[in-house]
This record gives C-alpha cells, structure tokens and sequence, in this order.
C-alpha cells in the first residue's frame, strides 16, 4: 500500500502530493505513485509518520490561502475599492507570490524583507498582523488540523 495525499490544485494540474511507502510497498510502487500523480503538479516523497502534518499542511492549505484572500478581498472594499478590482489585484499578488517562492530559491523572509522598506506600509501592516498572533494562529490551526488528521486515520484504523 502507498498512502497519498494530494490537494484541490489538482484541479488545475497544480497540486502538491506527497507519498509514503506503506510496510510493504517497494520503490517500484512509489514510482508508479508518483507517475500517476506527477500530471497533477508536483509530488514529494515522505515517511508515513508525516502523512498527517502533510494533510494538515497541503492537503488543507489551499483553504486557509483561499481565506487570506477573501480577507484580503473584504479588506480592499473597506478601504474603498471595488470588489471585481479587489479580487483581481490580490488573485494576481498571490499568483506572483507563489511563482516567485517557488522560482527565486529565496527564503520567504529574504522575499518579504524586500518589499518591507524601514517605516513603510508593509512593516506598519506586519506589526498589526503580529499584534493579532496571525502567525501564532497559523501554527495552532496546523496543529488542530494534524491532530484531526490523526483522530480520523484511528477511526478508520
């Protein structure tokens, strides 16, 4: 058995799966995995250990992308744009974000570095963001979703 967890990109042949070696499962099934599941984006190899930060990392992370940008969208309307522009401004932010993560090699601290100049907008933005623990919310949601990930493969155990 190969255990496998992809996400909704797949959709549009942009997923993320990762596969793990089952207690019998050989290379040759992890290879075969991977060429069923390499058309719909991009796949990894983990150890069945991490399957369930896995799930709750990728296999739930487009919700939690499509969230920021709904916020993001509400946040453009308050301050006085229209939703069709809102929306179009942040889709294609987060598609520029997400090819320069994956192209540029940077680290996304060196990436968000260079758009945060000394006493700027974006630095004022990032102090309120950490003055509400976003990312201290970021890592207990992960960890909720991994201890779901958990509960249900028990359940089905």
């Amino acid at each position: 058995m190969v255990r496998v967890m992809t996400n909704t990109p797949a959709l549009v042949d942009e997923a993320m799966t990762a596969i793990s070696a089952g207690a019998h499962a050989t290379g040759a099934h992890l290879a075969l995995a991977e060429e069923m599941f390499s058309p719909l984006g991009a796949t990894i190899r983990v150890p069945e250990s991490q399957q369930d930060a896995v799930t709750a990392l990728s296999g739930s992370g487009p919700a939690y992308f499509y969230l920021l940008v709904e916020a993001m969208i509400d946040a453009g309307i308050l301050l006085g744009l229209p939703r069709q522009v809102a929306h179009e401004l942040i889709v294609q932010t987060a598609i520029g974000s997400a090819v320069m993560l994956r192209d540029s090699g940077e680290h996304p601290v060196k990436l968000r570095e260079a758009v945060t100049s000394p006493a700027g907008t974006t630095i004022s933005a990032i102090r309120e963001l950490e003055k509400h623990g976003v990312r201290a919310a970021m890592l207990a949601a992960l960890e909720a979703a991994r201890d779901r990930a958990r509960e249900l493969a028990a359940q089905s155990g």
